[in-house]
């Protein structure tokens, strides 16, 4: 978490990620839980936490820093490491915390070896491939020499061969999906011929959902673990169906006024009244990750219902038409994320206006304070910054009556 002095809180509820990894679970294999990039912005360490407790034995992470991180908060389990040995540092923390890192060049099966050599330990190394992705791994023309040099390394064992799939959630692009894998099968029947004995790990979330292949067992579960169906508006949607959001975001209402028809409102007046409004001033901006991209373009939820962005976001506030509500008052909770009912705003709604993808939503609000909800439905806060900086704003406030609803015809 990095962004501190706010009215932003962004809650977690790992009782959804793990709901979602049983789900994919029944799909078969060793469902391998991708906790990289701070769990997409949920929490490396209670999301660790409560998959570990659901029975993960083995979590994927980004760096080979975040993996120590895990190792150091006790975590035994089979540790991989997407991103492999970047710096000499990581290749020490490799051998010193038992990390498995993707080995995907010679010059880091190099420095591994030497220092194998030196310090006398033994490395599980998971060896990637670049089947189509063209951004890390070894190619066809490497397998011969590949071989010859794992084997040529004592005390180095192939724990995975793996690759990644660049096209598997879209059923248009699927004939790619079957590219990668011929070239991946390709790749395993060599080191198996050098007599190396591993698991192979292709699928990711939309790899899981939509391809059985018994020869893949390792599946690597990514953005579908915290609720978002990677085959959503495609033919292939139902496969993800009962997949549960794990985020919401939530800020505070700082002022209602009045908007008089023809007046504008924020920077660059991009809007303007084409009637009497009602608007409310909310503490959400660039500076909280609220993309000011969702200038005239996005909306929260307030009260059950869709309120439009006015005008453009800006550092740490932005304005929303709350036309027709009332109750609505300053110290509200507005929804950015989330909700209830059929008008709540998930990751992929904000993508959609924000003209990105549910990832960068969620690792962009989860930089804002976390608060996270047990099993007894309660809120806790135990990797926050705010306790030890002073006031820490209440997760919720009393509402002083109904938020009642009415046409914009009544109150003009």
């Amino acid at each position: 978490m990095s962004i501190a002095y706010n009215y932003l809180r962004t809650r977690v509820r790992t009782g959804a990620i793990v709901a979602n990894y049983n789900l994919l679970r029944r799909h078969g294999g060793h469902v391998v839980p991708v906790i990289k990039a701070d769990a997409y912005g949920h929490g490396l360490l209670p999301v660790a936490s409560a998959l570990a407790g659901a029975g993960a034995d083995a979590f994927a992470i980004g760096s080979v820093a975040e993996g120590a991180a895990l190792r150091e908060a006790g975590f035994s389990t089979t540790i991989l490491s997407l991103m492999g040995p970047v710096v000499p540092e990581d290749d020490e923390l490799v051998l010193a915390r038992g990390i498995v890192p993707f080995i995907y060049d010679f010059g880091q099966l190099d420095r591994l070896a030497g220092l194998a050599a030196t310090t006398g330990r033994t490395v599980e190394v998971a060896v990637a491939f670049d089947t189509g992705m063209a951004r890390l791994g070894f190619v066809e023309k490497d397998l011969d020499r590949l071989v010859g040099r794992l084997r040529a390394i004592p005390g180095l064992t192939v724990r995975f061969a793996v690759s990644h799939l660049a096209t598997a959630d879209d059923p248009e692009a699927f004939a790619f999906v079957e590219e990668q894998g011929e070239r991946f099968a390709t790749a395993c029947q060599a080191l198996v011929r050098g007599g190396f004995t591993f698991e192979a790990s292709l699928l990711n979330s939309a790899g899981i959902l939509a391809i059985d292949r018994e020869d893949w067992p390792a599946k690597r579960a990514g953005v579908a673990l915290y609720g978002v169906n990677p085959f959503l508006g495609t033919a292939r949607e139902a496969l993800g169906r009962g997949l549960v959001p794990a985020m919401e975001t939530t800020t505070r209402i700082v002022s209602v006024h009045d908007l008089p028809q023809g007046r504008s409102i924020s920077y660059g007046r991009t809007f303007r009244a084409e009637r009497d409004m009602r608007v409310a001033i909310v503490a959400a901006g660039y500076a909280d990750a609220y993309s000011r991209s969702l200038s005239n373009t996005g909306f929260m939820w307030l009260c059950g219902r869709r309120v439009p962005i006015l005008g453009r976001v800006c550092m740490q506030m932005v304005a929303v038409d709350v036309t027709g509500l009332t109750e609505v008052a300053p110290g509200d909770v507005i929804h950015l994320l989330g909700g209830e009912g059929p008008e709540a705003i998930t990751a992929n709604d904000v993508a959609e206006w924000w003209g990105t993808i549910p990832y960068e939503v969620f690792c962009l609000f989860g930089l804002n304070p976390r608060e996270y909800v047990r099993e007894d439905g309660g809120i806790s806060c135990p990797f926050s910054l705010l306790g030890a900086m002073g006031t820490v704003f209440p997760a919720e406030r009393p509402r002083r009556g109904r938020c009642l609803s009415r046409t914009p015809e009544v109150l003009s």
